[in-house]
């Protein structure tokens, strides 16, 4: 009951509803093409790492999110969003081109662009969002979103995988390139108003740096986005892997759909759930609870039986957005709004910037070591990532101090 409450809460809002709806509608557009993608160069190439690095090239933009983050606080957000979408449906039709391994280089060129904007679009979207939604539901908020984009993965890629058997690769890049016009014409119909930034008084540089000091100076969010970082870097890792689960099973690629699905299943079911749960159990708590579910579930997908795959894909699609869902809210809360922007795109570059290098090594690693080791291995290292939420906030406080004073000597 007291979650049907706080979705009809959130809902009510004009704005907040606008933004589901457009990551509704984006969400389903990337899911599809995310997999489809992997599909395209298995079948191209034949290749299990050359299919991981669709995904590789998602998120190697990650680590230059402090620098594109600096834009998102340079202009009107809403406008920017409208942009980035637009552009988006833009450069998508390019892909109409790629039908032979020569013509990989666009997709991956193509695909890294993708997940250039994708910094830039989050980073404004959160900042936005923080603006616009009562603080005391930004956890809810968050919740939602992760069920709305999460939860595409329940239809999006099966129908991706079913729109790349019967018509290939290029329908998908359109699929998503409308989904994307779309998403720009919900965010044209927000009705946020939104004062001109002031002009910058210091250098790129140190603009840049500020979002990295809004993060680390603050011991909740650092502990967290720390956290959060250390997991998704296993989750590159398992995520690579994903192709030789498949073949594992003695599935098609085309399997890796049903299993994408059952993870949206669990990420709609804790997205639902989180905001009364960070109520209940705080955030350092959620994200633990949900880091400990992920590491068990990854190394249990060693075992190839189908029905373990699935029930380990909806574990870690419970787990996994714990952590995520918890350092994102902390950085919301407690950063100025004139540098959230910065703030979000540097917490980004922390969380997702570990994910490509995971996925970078598993790429690698699923060449040469049989990946059920690689599974059980990434399962057992996995709670590391606890540490960060033992630091005492008194510890915590004491590091923030020393770091501010060396990166400010009298």
């Amino acid at each position: 009951m007291t979650t049907t409450w706080t979705v009809v809460r959130v809902l009510r809002d004009r704005d907040a509803a606008l933004h589901l709806a457009a990551l509704v509608v984006s969400g389903f557009g990337t899911s599809a093409l995310w997999l489809a993608s992997g599909m395209w160069v298995k079948d191209l190439t034949g290749s299990d790492g050359l299919a991981a690095l669709c995904m590789l090239a998602l998120w190697a933009p990650s680590p230059a999110g402090p620098l594109l983050g600096t834009l998102a606080d340079r202009v009107r957000r809403r406008p920017l969003l409208v942009g980035v979408d637009l552009f988006l449906a833009a450069l998508l039709p390019a892909l109409l081109t790629v039908d032979s391994p020569g013509g990989l280089w666009l997709l991956f060129t193509v695909l890294l662009g993708y997940g250039a904007a994708s910094v830039v679009h989050e980073a404004a979207r959160s900042a936005l969002v923080a603006a616009a939604v009562d603080p005391a539901l930004l956890g809810d908020f968050n919740g939602l979103r992760t069920a709305a984009v999460e939860g595409m993965k329940l239809v999006a890629p099966a129908a991706g995988a079913g729109l790349y058997v019967a018509y290939g690769g290029p329908s998908v890049a359109l699929l998503d390139a409308m989904s994307f016009g779309c998403a720009a014409l919900l965010y044209a119909c927000l009705r946020v108003h939104e004062s001109r930034p002031e002009p910058p008084t210091t250098g790129w540089r140190e603009r840049t740096a500020e979002g990295a000091r809004q993060v680390w100076a603050r011991p909740r969010p650092r502990g967290l986005v720390l956290a959060a970082g250390t997991t998704m870097f296993f989750a590159g890792l398992n995520g690579a892997l994903v192709y030789a689960v498949v073949d594992g099973l003695g599935h098609s690629p085309a399997f890796a759909g049903v299993l994408a699905a059952v993870q949206g299943a669990g990420s709609v079911v804790v997205g639902l759930a989180s905001g009364p749960a960070l109520r209940r159990l705080g955030e350092r708590r959620f994200a633990a609870a949900g880091i400990v579910l992920t590491a068990v579930a990854v190394g249990l997908r060693a075992i190839p039986l189908d029905a373990v795959a699935l029930a380990c894909g909806a574990a870690i699609g419970l787990g996994l957005p714990c952590v995520l869902i918890a350092a994102f809210t902390a950085v919301q809360r407690e950063t100025p709004g004139p540098s959230l922007g910065r703030a979000v795109a540097t917490a980004g570059t922390l969380v997702f910037a570990p994910n490509a290098f995971g996925l970078a090594m598993g790429a690698g690693l699923v060449e040469l070591v049989p990946h059920r080791t690689l599974l059980v291995l990434a399962g057992l290292a996995l709670p590391v990532a606890l540490v960060p939420l033992r630091q005492r906030a008194a510890s915590a406080s004491r590091t923030a101090a020393r770091s501010s004073s060396d990166a400010n000597p009298a």
